[in-house]
């Protein structure tokens, strides 16, 4: 990670979709709570899977959070994949009131006692209700903004035909080629000049062909999780 010089050694996931495209196809993952560059099965699983959607991340955890397999992103149900780059700030008493919003069942079920975890249970209670990924996000976006105003709220959600990204206090990057859009925390060829920085406080919506970027709107715009 060129940016701050952090190093992720706290555990890595990939989530990939497998089935028919055109049929809803279904999120498989891998993740281990360990340095990426320490797991001698991950080359030969990397060159055995292919696959037109793919979330990769990797994690430094936030002091007092679970250093655990489980705690690593992508978090997935169906073909949605979701992970998060940053912190909420002042977790978990900031947001404890937004955890009345969900059922208990979706808190009894979360990957891992962390932030990341929280936020797709969040994303994953909309996502339930109908709403677009790029809708989701957004709110949750301004739900958190306004209980914990220094957050970092880099979020992503890739199914397999639609990718949606917040930058909050984090880079973000995005490139279009011929036939696919890559999204991605830093420039993966900076030496490439198609890769085109997103500014902070916006939410990216792309398809395999195309993208756009937007200024995300404000954290009473969004509504609550009930509405």
């Amino acid at each position: 990670m060129r940016g701050g010089g952090t190093i992720n050694a706290d555990g890595f996931g990939i989530g990939w979709l497998v089935g028919d495209p055109a049929e809803p196809e279904v999120a498989r993952r891998y993740r281990r709570g360990r340095p990426m560059w320490s797991d001698p099965s991950l080359p030969d699983l990397a060159a055995s899977v292919t696959s037109g959607a793919i979330l990769a991340a990797v994690r430094s955890a936030t002091a007092g959070m679970a250093v655990t397999e489980s705690a690593c992103a992508p978090f997935v149900q169906g073909s949605a994949m979701f992970s998060h780059n940053g912190v909420i700030h002042g977790w978990p008493n900031s947001v404890a009131p937004l955890a009345a919003s969900l059922p208990p069942a979706a808190l009894m079920t979360m990957d891992a006692p962390t932030d990341s975890a929280f936020l797709w249970a969040l994303v994953r209670e909309r996502l339930g209700k109908g709403q677009s990924g790029a809708t989701a996000l957004s709110a949750v976006v301004a739900q958190v903004l306004a209980l914990a105003p220094r957050s970092r709220l880099n979020l992503l959600l890739n199914d397999g035909k639609h990718i949606a990204a917040t930058t909050v206090s984090h880079a973000l990057w995005v490139l279009r080629s011929a036939g696919s859009v890559t999204v991605s925390s830093e420039a993966l060829d900076p030496g490439d000049q198609r890769w085109q920085a997103v500014p902070d406080l916006c939410l990216l919506e792309a398809t395999a062909t195309d993208y756009s970027i937007q200024k995300l709107s404000g954290p009473s715009a969004a509504g609550s999780a009930t509405s």
